[in-house]
Protein backbone atom coordinates (compact mmCIF):
# COMPACT_ATOMS: atom_id res chain seq x y z
CA UNK A 1 0.00 0.00 0.00
CA UNK A 2 1.07 2.86 -0.90
CA UNK A 3 0.34 7.06 -0.56
CA UNK A 4 -0.85 8.64 -3.85
CA UNK A 5 0.06 11.76 -4.24
CA UNK A 6 -3.40 12.93 -4.42
CA UNK A 7 -4.25 12.29 -0.69
CA UNK A 8 -0.56 13.50 -0.03
CA UNK A 9 -1.34 17.08 -1.51
CA UNK A 10 -5.11 16.99 0.64
CA UNK A 11 -3.40 16.08 3.53
CA UNK A 12 -0.88 18.67 3.79
CA UNK A 13 -3.84 21.28 2.17
CA UNK A 14 -5.74 20.03 5.40
CA UNK A 15 -3.10 20.89 7.27
CA UNK A 16 -2.52 24.18 6.69
CA UNK A 17 -6.15 24.75 7.41
CA UNK A 18 -6.39 22.90 10.45
CA UNK A 19 -3.41 25.21 11.30
CA UNK A 20 -5.53 28.25 10.83
CA UNK A 21 -8.68 26.87 12.15
CA UNK A 22 -8.82 29.07 14.78
CA UNK A 23 -8.66 32.59 13.42
CA UNK A 24 -12.12 30.95 11.56
CA UNK A 25 -10.37 32.59 8.54
CA UNK A 26 -10.98 31.23 5.07
CA UNK A 27 -7.66 30.14 3.21
CA UNK A 28 -7.48 31.08 -0.50
CA UNK A 29 -6.10 28.03 -3.21
CA UNK A 30 -2.75 30.29 -3.91
CA UNK A 31 -2.21 30.41 0.00
CA UNK A 32 -2.51 27.12 0.83
CA UNK A 33 -1.00 26.55 -2.61
CA UNK A 34 1.83 28.13 -2.30
CA UNK A 35 2.99 26.94 2.15
CA UNK A 36 2.50 23.75 1.02
CA UNK A 37 3.83 23.72 -2.49
CA UNK A 38 1.08 22.25 -4.26
CA UNK A 39 -0.19 22.61 -8.18
CA UNK A 40 -2.82 25.74 -7.71
CA UNK A 41 -4.32 23.46 -10.35
CA UNK A 42 -4.77 20.32 -8.69
CA UNK A 43 -5.13 21.66 -5.02
CA UNK A 44 -8.54 23.33 -7.11
CA UNK A 45 -9.65 19.91 -7.63
CA UNK A 46 -8.87 18.07 -4.59
CA UNK A 47 -10.62 21.09 -2.50
CA UNK A 48 -13.77 20.76 -4.74
CA UNK A 49 -13.33 16.73 -3.93
CA UNK A 50 -12.75 17.23 -0.09
CA UNK A 51 -15.93 19.46 -0.13
CA UNK A 52 -18.84 17.14 -1.62
CA UNK A 53 -16.75 14.61 0.92
CA UNK A 54 -18.07 17.23 3.61
CA UNK A 55 -14.10 17.60 4.84
CA UNK A 56 -14.38 21.23 4.04
CA UNK A 57 -16.48 24.23 2.99
CA UNK A 58 -16.21 27.03 0.65
CA UNK A 59 -17.16 30.40 1.45
CA UNK A 60 -17.46 32.91 -1.71
CA UNK A 61 -16.67 36.42 -1.94
CA UNK A 62 -13.51 38.98 -1.61
CA UNK A 63 -12.71 37.28 1.47
CA UNK A 64 -13.69 33.87 0.67
CA UNK A 65 -11.60 30.45 0.52
CA UNK A 66 -11.95 27.15 1.93
CA UNK A 67 -12.50 26.21 6.01
CA UNK A 68 -12.60 22.92 7.69
CA UNK A 69 -16.54 21.73 7.62
CA UNK A 70 -15.48 20.25 11.22
CA UNK A 71 -12.45 20.39 13.74
CA UNK A 72 -9.55 19.42 13.33
CA UNK A 73 -9.83 16.63 16.03
CA UNK A 74 -12.86 15.81 14.50
CA UNK A 75 -11.71 14.94 11.15
CA UNK A 76 -9.44 10.97 10.83
CA UNK A 77 -6.98 10.50 8.49
CA UNK A 78 -8.97 7.60 7.49
CA UNK A 79 -11.77 10.17 6.52
CA UNK A 80 -9.63 12.61 4.43
CA UNK A 81 -8.73 9.11 2.39
CA UNK A 82 -11.91 7.54 2.32
CA UNK A 83 -13.41 10.70 1.02
CA UNK A 84 -10.59 10.99 -1.69
CA UNK A 85 -9.69 7.27 -2.54
CA UNK A 86 -13.05 5.46 -1.61
CA UNK A 87 -11.47 3.32 1.06
CA UNK A 88 -13.69 1.00 2.07
CA UNK A 89 -13.92 -2.82 3.89
CA UNK A 90 -15.15 -5.31 2.04
CA UNK A 91 -16.10 -8.35 3.60
CA UNK A 92 -14.59 -10.90 0.58
CA UNK A 93 -18.28 -12.48 0.49
CA UNK A 94 -18.98 -13.06 -3.21
CA UNK A 95 -21.61 -15.93 -3.23
CA UNK A 96 -21.85 -16.01 -7.08
CA UNK A 97 -18.00 -16.75 -7.23
CA UNK A 98 -17.28 -19.72 -4.56
CA UNK A 99 -13.60 -19.41 -3.88
CA UNK A 100 -11.29 -22.47 -2.82
CA UNK A 101 -10.26 -22.68 0.82
CA UNK A 102 -6.52 -21.36 -0.48
CA UNK A 103 -7.94 -17.90 -1.90
CA UNK A 104 -10.33 -17.38 1.34
CA UNK A 105 -7.15 -18.08 3.39
CA UNK A 106 -5.39 -15.07 1.34
CA UNK A 107 -8.44 -12.86 1.48
CA UNK A 108 -9.13 -13.33 5.19
CA UNK A 109 -5.17 -12.55 5.66
CA UNK A 110 -6.22 -9.33 3.16
CA UNK A 111 -8.71 -8.40 5.07
CA UNK A 112 -7.27 -8.47 8.78
CA UNK A 113 -4.58 -6.49 7.31
CA UNK A 114 -6.90 -3.69 5.59
CA UNK A 115 -8.75 -3.26 9.02
CA UNK A 116 -5.58 -2.81 10.86
CA UNK A 117 -4.58 -0.47 8.77
CA UNK A 118 -7.81 1.35 8.80
CA UNK A 119 -7.81 1.22 12.64
CA UNK A 120 -4.35 3.22 12.61
CA UNK A 121 -5.72 5.63 9.94
CA UNK A 122 -8.77 5.99 12.19
CA UNK A 123 -6.43 6.67 15.04
CA UNK A 124 -5.36 10.00 14.03
CA UNK A 125 -6.67 13.44 13.60
CA UNK A 126 -6.01 16.43 11.47
CA UNK A 127 -5.39 17.73 15.16
CA UNK A 128 -2.91 15.04 15.96
CA UNK A 129 -0.84 15.35 12.64
CA UNK A 130 -0.37 18.98 13.38
CA UNK A 131 0.77 18.35 17.56
CA UNK A 132 3.31 16.21 16.12
CA UNK A 133 4.49 18.59 13.23
CA UNK A 134 4.63 21.24 16.07
CA UNK A 135 6.66 19.15 18.37
CA UNK A 136 9.35 18.17 15.38
CA UNK A 137 9.77 21.83 14.68
CA UNK A 138 10.18 21.96 18.22
CA UNK A 139 13.41 19.82 18.39
CA UNK A 140 14.84 20.94 15.07
CA UNK A 141 14.91 24.63 16.63
CA UNK A 142 16.50 23.21 20.05
CA UNK A 143 18.53 21.33 17.50
CA UNK A 144 20.36 24.37 16.18
CA UNK A 145 20.40 26.02 18.88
Amino acid sequence: MELSCKSEYAILALLEMATHYESGEPMQIRQIAAQQDIPDRYLEQLLATLRRGGIVKSQRGSKGGYLLAREPWKISVFDILECLEGLDIKTGEDDNNPKSVDSAIVEEIWQEARQAANAVLEKYSLQDLCEQRDSRRQLDIMYYI
